[in-house]
């Protein structure tokens, strides 16, 4: 009898995924088309609040460079990341890992839990280690539906990743060296253990893994409705590169780890000292990170050739990054002049109670995330007004963060924007997987809203205490 019911929700489940997968290959457009159409809708947006055609354009342009760093910081992570990923002792780890699910409901449910699990410790490690082992997981597994392990990879940036060690807001909250005085006028620091540490974020998080694994097993197609690499035109084609052999003497450095050893020495040398100054915590900051897995990546490679090599086998992903993302900051740039962020936030604020409050801050921050996906720089166009109606209505303050890190996740299920790193190494398009995603997000949404409302219930309210 159990074996029965479970047949028939994964034949629902995978029905609706087919369903919805099939609906958004034909009709969802290119990422690139879609982030054109994004910037369109809020220039047509800033017009109702008062600014002008010129004032717009202008907001638009000087935006276009303000994720310049961010941009070069994502994709030094894609080429580093995919370095560290394929380096011969890590790829080989992958491989063997990647021999462990034997169906493909379960390779879908393996890839959900490592992707989210890993997305706990660092969102960046996540989406790329995640991508290579859908692959290989792919090429093992007869009958595994590549869309649906494309899914399950994203999971992790688009579920629980913000309420892990690389959380955006509660890093920034939890430390003054980074923490806008604006912000901190109103809450003061928030310590980790009043963000990542409350049991009701832990709780989250839990259940968020349990029912995501879940929909990921029940939601893979049979094997007749499945699609695996072949049908979806990807050749497979193990990461690792041969270097070859040399052949001139000046190719002896290429070669040859002296340089390697000596770049690394130095470059542990000064993470060691940022650790001893400023904490553990500083490596999971964005610059620290992307050298620790450039020195990283470059030392398991041993030789700069083999390092090369394995760089330039991640130039693709890199693409829509590049192009992509300045686009996205010319949309912030055109929100928050034209002060439409600030009118929208007022807005939920203005018609929630101490108890519906957790509940608007979702909405608000999913739907925000919708032309603004980027999470440290969405919250700190949240949180001066979020922070401060959270004082007036007195709701746990710590509490306003974690509700804006479990939401402003549920964007990224439907976004193209995460998911170019990922989709690009799995020689995909985003309408591949979105599908599978959006059946995520559709039982994400009422989940989370539930969960920050009733957990609310549990918490009392801190006054902030000032230095």
């Amino acid at each position: 009898m159990p074996e029965v019911q479970e047949q028939r929700a994964g034949s629902m489940l995978a029905a609706v995924g087919l369903r919805l997968s099939d609906w958004f290959e034909r009709w969802f457009p290119d990422a690139f088309a879609l982030a054109l159409f994004a910037v369109a809708i809020v220039f047509v947006a800033t017009l109702f609040t008062g600014s002008t055609v010129l004032q717009s354009a202008q907001w638009f342009g000087a935006g276009f460079w303000d994720l310049v760093v961010f941009t070069m910081q994502m994709s030094l992570i894609i080429l580093t990341g995919y370095a560290v990923a394929t380096a011969p002792p890590v790829y080989t780890i992958i491989k063997k890992i990647s021999e462990i699910p034997k169906t493909a409901r379960g390779a879908a449910a393996f890839v959900a839990l490592f992707s989210m699990a890993s997305s706990l410790v660092s969102w960046s490690f996540s989406l790329i280690f995640s991508a290579l082992l859908a692959k290989e997981v792919a090429h093992r597994v007869p009958h595994a539906d590549y869309r649906a392990l494309g899914a399950a990879a994203y999971l992790g940036v688009g579920s629980v990743w913000a309420l892990g060690l690389s959380s955006s807001a509660a890093l920034i909250m939890a430390a003054p060296a980074s923490l806008p005085d604006a912000i901190e006028r109103i809450s003061g620091v928030i310590p980790l253990s009043n963000t990542l540490g409350l049991w009701q974020s832990i709780v989250i998080a839990v259940v968020l893994l349990v029912v995501s694994m879940a929909i990921a097993y029940f939601s893979a197609p049979p094997a007749e409705h499945a699609r695996g690499m072949d049908e979806m035109g990807v050749v497979y084609e193990p990461a690792g590169r041969e270097i070859g052999v040399r052949v001139r003497p000046g190719e002896w450095f290429e070669y040859s780890p002296v340089l390697t050893i000596i770049v690394c020495a130095l470059g542990y040398g000064y993470l060691a000292r940022e650790v001893i100054t400023s904490g553990a915590a500083v490596i999971l900051e964005l610059n620290h990170y992307v050298f620790l897995f450039l020195i990283t990546g470059l030392l398991l490679h041993w030789r700069p050739r083999s390092f090369v090599l394995a760089v330039s086998g991640a130039v693709a992903p890199v693409g829509g990054v590049l192009i992509q993302y300045p686009l996205y900051a010319g949309i912030v740039r055109m929100m928050t002049e034209s002060g439409l962020a600030t009118t929208m936030a007022h807005f939920f604020v203005a018609i929630s109670t101490p108890h519906t409050f957790p509940i608007m801050i979702g909405i608000y921050s999913a739907l925000l995330g919708l032309f603004i996906p980027s999470a440290g720089g969405k919250w700190l166009i949240e949180a001066p007004y979020m922070l401060e109606a959270g004082k007036a209505l007195q709701v746990h303050l710590g509490w306003i963060v974690q509700t804006y890190n479990a939401t402003e996740a549920l964007a990224n299920l439907i976004h193209p924007f995460w998911m170019l790193p990922l989709v690009g190494i799995l020689n995909l398009k985003p309408r591949d997987i979105v599908g599978f995603s959006m059946l995520q997000f559709v039982v994400h949404v009422p989940l989370l809203l539930f969960l920050v409302w009733i957990l609310n219930y549990t918490l009392q309210y801190v006054p902030p205490v000032f230095p």
